[in-house]
């Protein structure tokens, strides 16, 4: 049995120090050189493209949920087929070696696993899971055009008062 050194994990150490390091170096060169012009755009919360206006109990379009879980679907997707790509060559190897079709095996069931997450796909696609109605899309229009207005009348009157001064 091998001994203990800790030696073997300085490489580990170290790429945390630099990760860190590099992490903190951009934190620091921003706040020291980075603008600081606060507006109450900028000052407002960001919640991933939707400005948070209203209730948070407002009711959301089911598919919203629709495009996250496809989005999982396909982030697992990834997730499998990363071993799979990297152990493929070695079955194929052994396959030769050995006689047993363990490549080929292991490539059958990727395809179906390929194939079911295809399917999910068109279903979905039929389903009109990616179709945003015309409804939401001019209402979506409405809200941009609304918020372009309202953050020019706050522009407009950030100008009077600068001019007034």
């Amino acid at each position: 049995m091998a001994t203990f050194n800790l030696m073997d994990y300085a490489p580990i150490g170290l790429m945390f120090i630099v990760a860190l390091g590099f992490g903190l170096s951009q934190l620091l060169v921003t706040q020291l050189i980075g603008p600081r012009k606060r507006t109450a755009t900028k000052l407002m919360p960001y919640e991933c493209g939707k400005d948070p206006v209203g209730s948070a109990r407002d009711r959301f379009s089911i598919k919203f949920y629709v495009v996250a879980v496809t989005f999982l679907l396909f982030d697992l997707e990834i997730l499998f087929m990363i071993p799979f790509a990297v152990a493929f060559k070695s079955l194929l190897g052994i396959e030769k070696m050995t006689g047993v079709m363990y490549g080929t095996i292991a490539f059958i069931g990727i395809m179906i696993f390929l194939a079911t997450v295809v399917i999910g796909l068109v279903y979905d696609w039929k389903k009109g899971a990616f179709d945003w109605s015309s409804q939401a899309r001019a209402s979506a229009k409405a809200q941009a055009i609304a918020m372009r207005k309202s953050r020019a009348a706050e522009v407009d009157g950030h100008g009077d008062l600068q001019r007034a001064a």
